[in-house]
């Protein structure tokens, strides 16, 4: 398996210089991470594994060192609900298609039968006998989850299912892992001032894997843009060391519920008192409207200093404030007292969280500037003022 990462590796700087533009080694990385091979970084189709082990080896290749000084890997498990077969449904004798005409919750059980359903609402109709559950929505948002109900829930996309169900047949297979082996991807590159401080930068890797064995979620935007690019500042970094150590951790089990980032803070490989400030990157691939920066008015110095370098050099349409969130990565660190932004950019597609979050339809058109902000707001930081 090292000999294949290496080769794409060593594919990939043959192909494109060293001085080759930053935004074409992020479009690559984006590809290659929303590829089937690596099957939507989930639970099916060793995914997530694959994702991880190429993250480390890209690490390694790039010359960052271990953040425990031992394995780029921090390991850890939790139980997930899987879906690695059959997702075989058909409604009013019509046979769906799955993530474009429907899903299922993330929770159900596995199902093979048919029946009857009864409206409940506008929106539910309802097999008691099979205990299935049929939903009508406006879109189709997959997740995650760590444990199985008793009921079958299946959502349809009712702008492209117009007709109310009446009956249905399903042949649904789910599997339940108590415990799941998900990873943390640590490293660093080593400060030449003051090798004990540390900035962060944070991007979870996974996303929600397949929907049975012929689906899965490319999750493009959600999260492959923010690995790309902590992937491109890795590299970077690494041939421009800096007063500071810079930390970079590409974590798992965001989508389970931010549960790699809960996990390291709980288990820090170095102090948390030792970071002086960590930028988390999720949802990256846009930007035609700016940027959000969470926990903007927690830490309003840093803030400031921001906005005040990108009004000097119009890096982006727009760099929002918005409060304390828990809503990605940064969430536990700032909890344990941990300096934290996290920004997300604006505008272009609004795919999330379903299978047209696909590389090819995301525009990646701010990632240079966004990539020279974060350098540059890095290095105010190190310098404090």
């Amino acid at each position: 398996m090292k000999t294949v990462f290496a080769l794409v590796l060593v594919t990939f700087s043959a192909v494109f210089s060293a001085s080759a533009q930053d935004s074409l080694y992020i479009r690559h990385m984006v590809d290659t991470l929303t590829a089937p091979y690596f099957w939507g970084r989930g639970y099916t189709n060793d995914g997530m594994r694959k994702a991880a082990e190429f993250i480390s080896a890209t690490f390694a290749q790039d010359g960052l060192l271990p953040l425990d000084g031992k394995s780029f890997t921090q390991n850890f498990t939790y139980p997930v609900n899987t879906f690695p077969g059959k997702m075989e449904v058909a409604v009013n004798g019509i046979t769906l298609e799955p993530g474009k005409d429907f899903i299922v919750e993330p929770g159900s059980r596995g199902i093979k039968a048919n029946g009857a359903l009864k409206q409940q609402d506008s929106v539910h109709f309802v097999d008691p006998i099979n205990r299935v559950i049929i939903t009508l929505a406006q879109k189709l948002t997959a997740d995650v989850a760590m444990q199985v109900q008793d009921y079958t829930a299946i959502i349809l996309d009712g702008t492209r299912f117009k007709a109310l169900p009446a009956n249905f047949t399903a042949n649904i297979e789910n599997e339940f892992v108590k415990k799941f082996k998900a990873a943390n991807i640590c490293g660093y590159v080593k400060g030449t001032l003051v090798p004990d401080s540390f900035i962060y930068i944070t991007a979870h890797y996974d996303h929600l894997g397949g929907l049975g064995s012929n689906v899965y979620f490319p999750g493009a935007n959600d999260n492959a843009s923010g690995t790309a690019l902590l992937l491109s500042l890795a590299r970077w970094y690494a041939s421009h060391p800096q007063p500071y150590s810079i930390g970079f951790i590409s974590f798992g089990g965001e989508e389970a519920g931010l549960l790699g980032s809960k996990y390291f803070t709980g288990h820090p490989l170095v102090p948390l008192n030792k970071i002086r400030f960590l930028l988390n990157l999720d949802l990256e691939g846009t930007g035609d409207e700016g940027i959000t920066v969470v926990n903007a008015t927690e830490f309003t110095n840093e803030f400031r200093w921001m906005q005040e370098i990108n009004a000097s050099q119009h890096y982006l349409a727009a760099v929002n404030a918005r409060g304390k969130a828990a809503n990605s990565d940064h969430y536990f660190f700032t909890e344990k007292g941990v300096p934290a932004f996290f920004f997300y950019t604006l505008g272009g597609i609004k795919a999330y969280h379903d299978v047209f979050d696909r590389a090819e339809t995301l525009p990646l058109n701010n990632v240079n500037n966004l990539l020279q902000l974060i350098k540059a707001f890095n290095s105010r930081v190190m310098a404090g003022n």
